[in-house]
């Protein structure tokens, strides 16, 4: 069976409460379910994963490399600082989609530039916790074809 790793940034732990005029009423437990859920759809295993520390996401990330075939990410802040991410996602070799719940083109200009992004093969964003789902859908069809 397939698996990905969803992992989430920091900050993340905080959805629900945290500017939900932003980033909406939905929790991190919301959103995993609805993960579950879709990954199910495609006989997909999953791993939820959050923290708010660079170096556990990295560990996180390279540990993924022969245990999951892609990765949904949300970066969170470290979209706009991690380099350390970058290269972790980088070395594993799998397929990334990068998610937002907001759309970062339409915030504060700092937001607009990512690590991730040219190392991602789909960025979804500003579509809520349905990015997270269509995320799964777009790695799904990707894994597919990589393993045919």
């Amino acid at each position: 069976m397939s698996s990905i790793l969803i992992a989430n940034g920091p900050n993340i732990n905080l959805l629900g409460t945290r500017q939900p005029h932003i980033y909406g009423t939905a929790s991190l437990k919301d959103i995993e379910s609805l993960c579950r859920e879709r990954a199910t759809h495609y006989q997909l295993s999953l791993e939820c994963i959050q923290s708010n520390h660079e170096g556990e996401l990295v560990d996180a990330i390279q540990g993924a490399h022969g245990r999951h075939n892609g990765i949904v990410i949300n970066p969170a802040a470290f979209t706009h600082t991690s380099i350390a991410i970058h290269d972790a996602l980088t070395a594993t070799g799998l397929p990334i989609i990068e998610v937002h719940l907001s759309n970062i083109f339409q915030r504060e200009n700092f937001r607009t530039h990512s690590y991730v992004s040219p190392i991602a093969d789909g960025v979804i964003c500003g579509l809520g916790p349905e990015g997270y789902g269509l995320a799964i859908d777009a790695l799904a069809k990707i894994i597919e074809a990589r393993e045919s």
